[in-house]
C-alpha cells in the first residue's frame, strides 16, 4: 500500500487521544454494524487504527481480529486490552497471516481512501471472506462536486503536504464509485447509508457472491 506506515506510526499516539469527531455519525455506523454480527461471526477489522471500534463491536461477535500495518497504531490498541475475544495483529489486507475463506465478516472503516490499489484490495476482502460473508465498510467521498471550494483546494493542498511528510496518500473517490466498486469486486449491495452526510461518508454493506 502506498500510505506510509511511518506516517502513521508518528501520529498514533496523537491519534489515540483525539475525541471522536463526529459521535453521533460514529455511533449510528456502530449501531448498523451491529445489527448484522452475530455470536458466532469471526470478524476481520482492517485499518483498525487504536482499536475503539473492535472494542466496542467485540460483544456482538464470536471473534474479532482488528488488524493495521502501524506499529504504533496496534501498541496504542493493545494499551486498551481488556476483552477477551478481540486480538490485535499488524498486518495488511495482503498479509499472508491472514487466511481465505477464514472470515464470516471483513470490516474497513475510513480505511480505503488511504489505499492506492484499492481494487486489488478489494478483491482481496472478497477471497477473505467466507461464502456468503459480509463486507461492512465506510470511506470518505472526498471527490463529491458538490462538496465545493474547500474541500477541492484540500485536494490541491495534499500533494504539498506529502512531500514535507504531512499526509498520507488519500483518493478522492465519490459515492458512485465505492458502489461501483463494490459490485465489481463481486459483491451485492445490501445497504448504503451516509453517516455524516457532509461531506459524505459513504457506509456499505455487501455479500460476497
Amino acid at each position: 500500500m502506498k500510505t506510509s506506515a511511518k506516517f502513521w506510526d508518528g501520529v498514533a499516539v496523537k491519534y489515540a487521544a483525539q475525541p471522536v469527531s463526529d459521535p453521533d455519525a460514529y455511533d449510528q455506523t456502530l449501531e448498523r454494524v451491529a445489527s448484522y454480527l452475530k455470536p458466532t461471526d469471526r470478524v476481520l477489522e482492517l485499518g483498525c487504527g487504536t482499536g475503539t471500534t473492535a472494542l466496542r463491536l467485540a460483544e456482538h461477535a464470536g471473534s474479532v481480529l482488528a488488524t493495521d500495518y502501524s506499529g504504533g497504531m496496534i501498541a496504542q490498541a493493545e494499551a486498551k486490552m481488556g476483552v477477551e475475544n478481540v486480538r490485535f495483529l499488524q498486518a495488511d489486507v495482503f498479509s499472508p497471516d491472514l487466511q481465505d475463506g477464514s472470515f464470516d465478516v471483513v470490516m474497513a472503516f475510513n480505511l480505503f481512501h488511504l489505499v492506492d490499489k484499492v481494487d486489488a484490495a478489494w478483491a482481496r476482502v472478497h477471497d477473505l471472506l467466507a461464502p456468503g460473508g459480509l463486507f461492512i465498510t465506510k470511506s470518505p467521498c472526498l471527490g463529491e462536486r458538490s462538496l465545493g471550494f474547500k474541500f477541492g483546494l484540500l485536494k490541491r493542498l495534499i500533494p504539498v503536504m506529502q512531500l514535507v511528510g504531512k499526509a498520507p496518500y488519500v483518493r478522492f473517490d465519490t459515492i458512485a464509485d465505492l458502489d461501483a466498486r463494490t459490485t465489481r469486486a463481486g459483491f451485492e449491495i445490501l445497504e448504503t447509508g451516509n453517516y455524516p452526510r457532509r461531506p459524505p461518508n459513504h457506509f456499505v454493506v455487501a455479500r460476497a457472491v
